[in-house]
């Protein structure tokens, strides 16, 4: 169990960007430092951070002509920064998990199964990949856990998982599945923890609102349907 002067690194690795933050131990979390960067691959990638414990913001330019060379300036960063001495382990945003419902230490074997199924989010999952890979190679000693978006809706009933097509598919696992799953879970954690009892019970319908939108509808705490959704296979 992580102490009062450690920290966690979260990482949330997009199509074209990072976003990360580090918090300090404790119940709450307490964030001390976040950023971003933009525009990988493209003209003008950027690098914006808030040391919230230094009081500091801004921004600079990045020389990164991929995701690869993205991932590597940003650690060089990191690892100047006070806060990073005290990282303890690291936590990925993993866009799809599949048939996962829980967060899970990255092994050769979890890496494996992701590669295997990156074409179905040939814009996340690859960029998810190359970032955890990029810290296990410099820091190999650093536990990582993968969070899988797909995960709070794992609990939808049969009939929200099920496609239009025929049964023959659905035999052979092609399902419907939800995404923005660890906004949704965040949301409810804040419902919890501000004493509103349709946390646990009764109906609630949330909207994720960024650069993807999205609903949920959540019926005793879990997932019941969604409107962002994939068809896979298991």
């Amino acid at each position: 169990m992580p102490t009062a002067n450690e920290s966690i690194l979260t990482i949330n690795g997009g199509s074209s960007s990072i976003k990360f933050a580090v918090y300090k131990w404790g119940q709450p979390l307490l964030r001390s430092l976040h950023g971003s960067v933009e525009r990988i691959g493209l003209s003008g990638t950027t690098l914006s951070f808030d040391d919230e414990a230094a009081s500091q913001d801004d921004s600079f330019p990045l020389s990164a002509a991929d995701y690869s060379t993205s991932a590597d300036l940003l650690l060089d960063w990191l690892e100047g920064r006070p806060d990073f001495k005290s990282v303890r382990a690291v936590g990925h945003r993993v866009v799809h998990g599949m048939r996962r419902t829980a967060p899970e230490l990255v092994t050769p074997e979890l890496l494996e199964e992701l590669r295997s199924i990156s074409s179905f989010d040939p814009d996340h999952l690859p960029s998810e990949i190359q970032l955890i890979q990029t810290l296990q190679k410099r820091h190999p000693a650093l536990p990582q856990v993968a969070c899988f978006d797909t995960a709070f809706h794992s609990a939808m009933p049969r009939v929200a998982k099920l496609l239009p097509i025929p049964r023959r598919y659905d035999a052979k696992g092609v399902q419907r599945y939800g995404f923005h799953g660890l906004s949704y879970a965040y949301l409810m954690e804040e419902l919890d923890r501000l004493g509103d009892i349709a946390a646990v019970t009764g109906r609630v319908i949330l909207a994720h609102l960024g650069n993807g939108a999205s609903m949920a509808a959540v019926h005793d705490g879990k997932s019941r349907d969604a409107t962002v959704t994939a068809m896979n296979a298991k």
